[in-house]
């Protein structure tokens, strides 16, 4: 178990989440994609989003490729 799944973990359990499954490498594409092409501070607010996304049915993987989409979108030149 590598350092960032022990502390998703304990985060888990912290909140009350129980054993969940956290899409990690999605989020942090997500926070990356946004960073990079958006703004910094755009990224852990992006994450926020992508999770009350799923917390409200969406699957994990299509949002989190919505929001990189956007965030690409926003990079293009002429944008």
């Amino acid at each position: 178990m590598s350092e960032l799944d022990q502390w998703v973990a304990e985060v888990a359990v912290e909140l009350g989440l129980g054993d969940v499954e956290v899409p990690t490498r999605e989020v942090l594409d997500v926070a990356r994609d946004v960073a990079h092409n958006v703004l910094r501070p755009g990224a852990p607010v992006s994450a926020y989003l992508l999770g009350l996304a799923v917390a409200a049915g969406a699957d994990p993987a299509d949002a989190a490729q919505r929001i990189s989409a956007l965030a690409l979108r926003r990079a293009a030149p002429g944008n």
